[in-house]
């Protein structure tokens, strides 16, 4: 019984996210059809950045480079918003990463609404380009 639990445990977590060969983070890819119901207006905008402020920045760097203080104690360097392989993925991917979290990443689901997570995402989109 143990061993069939064990069995369906990993195939559950195997198909919530994989990390590649590299390490990179990549989302399920159901999650690109994820798309906000909020419209993206200068308020998302500006919501969106006030979380950023109090809840990112120290990880991922006043302008997203990953480069904040307590982003660099954590072993794994925060994402860095700004590389070409972080800002091709869907606004799904990274909605999908900011709610489920993953290592020193927590995840969010259960600390913002679904509506302030689409703000930050409005928000770091923005940031990074």
């Amino acid at each position: 019984m143990c061993i069939i639990g064990l069995i369906l445990f990993s195939s559950f977590t195997s198909q919530t996210y994989r990390i590649g060969q590299d390490d990179r983070w990549i989302a399920p890819a159901w999650a690109d059809t994820l798309k906000s119901p909020f419209p993206n207006e200068p308020l998302t905008l500006a919501q969106g950045e006030e979380l950023y402020n109090v809840h990112c920045w120290s990880c991922h760097g006043d302008t997203g480079y990953g480069d904040g203080a307590a982003g660099g104690a954590l072993g794994a360097k925060p994402a860095n918003f700004h590389e070409e392989e972080v800002k091709k993925q869907s606004d799904g991917a990274w909605f999908w990463k900011l709610s489920n979290g993953r290592g020193n990443m927590p995840p969010f689901k259960e600390v913002f609404s679904e509506e302030q997570r689409w703000q930050l995402v409005a928000y770091i989109r923005k940031l990074s380009n």
